[in-house]
């Protein structure tokens, strides 16, 4: 559910007319055209190498991470701080437009004290008291997962890593052709860890996929309708034009039923169940169920 996660963040700091998807397959692509910029996610190592930033990106937002656990977010940001096409909202253009001359860390210490991206950030954090064991594992293994942006700025294309020292310019492209040159970049990623790895994970920043199913569906029913009242207008293209009016209410449906299924899960995502297990374990000690209870769960599954 990372892309429901993200796809709120975002609609919290005031971005309209986006959503996240994650990506099985690179081939996914060329389906959710507009595609503004990808977030990949791999696990850090320490032992990584320092890639060669660009000494010159002209026109590239760039912020080094300053916090930890933050990495996420900046992904996010790298993105949508770098299209100005998009709809930031009047916080978040205010916000790029002050620090448009700070240097990258002076970015990431504004980005750290924004209140707006701070409380959007902090909404999604668990308030649990109590941590999972797999969790507690991997903090005392030293895992930790980096999540890096790919997005295209004045004819480059850049990865953008919070962590080195500047954009990392992967050569020219075109805002048609860009999809098609990230991909080995990000392959060559994934070929890096192959070894001891399989864990990645990677996600496009594409228009909202509601407003396009909704925009083409009102155009395809004007089209069914205006061949409906035309005189001489032969079966099969009604036909066609029908077919293609249902299978767009489809797609807007699927895409709304995946709404709402992102948004039941983000409301459980952060919810605390704490206090009502506690008052469930108490209201069974109460009843003196938790005797057998506890004997069950001592017994060896058959």
């Amino acid at each position: 559910m990372a892309a429901g996660v993200f796809t709120e963040l975002i609609q919290q700091i005031g971005v309209k007319g986006v959503q996240v998807e994650e990506l099985w397959s690179l081939d996914q692509l060329r389906e959710l055209s507009p595609v503004f910029g990808l977030i990949f996610l791999f696990k850090w190592k320490e032992t990584a190498k320092t890639r060669q930033a660009s000494p010159d990106a002209p026109g590239v937002f760039f912020a080094k991470q300053v916090i930890t656990n933050a990495c996420a977010t900046q992904a996010i940001l790298s993105i949508l701080l770098n299209c100005p096409e998009l709809d930031l909202g009047s916080e978040l253009n205010n916000f790029r437009d002050f620090v448009a001359d700070f240097d990258p860390t002076m970015k990431g210490l504004a980005i750290s004290n924004s209140d707006l991206i701070r409380t959007a950030h902090n909404s999604f954090a668990r308030p649990e008291p109590l941590v999972h064991d797999e969790e507690k594992d991997q903090e005392e293994s030293g895992e930790a997962y980096h999540f890096i942006s790919y997005v295209p700025v004045g004819g480059r294309l850049y990865e953008l890593d919070g962590l080195q020292a500047g954009p990392i310019d992967l050569g020219e492209c075109t805002t048609v052709d860009w999809l098609d040159r990230v991909g080995p970049h990000i392959t060559a990623r994934m070929d890096c860890y192959a070894a001891s790895e399989i864990r990645f994970n990677l996600m496009a920043l594409v228009g909202n996929r509601m407003d396009l199913y909704g925009s083409r569906l009102a155009a395809a029913t004007a089209r069914r309708d205006e061949l409906a009242a035309a005189a001489g207008v032969g079966t099969a293209q009604l036909i066609e034009a029908e077919t293609e009016v249902s299978a767009l209410q489809e797609a807007l449906a699927a895409e709304q039923a995946k709404h709402r299924a992102w948004h039941d899960e983000n409301v459980r995502r952060k919810h605390n169940y704490v206090p009502f297990l506690f008052n469930l374990l108490k209201l069974l000690a109460a009843r003196g169920e938790m005797g057998p209870l506890l004997e069950r769960a001592r017994k060896p599954a058959s």
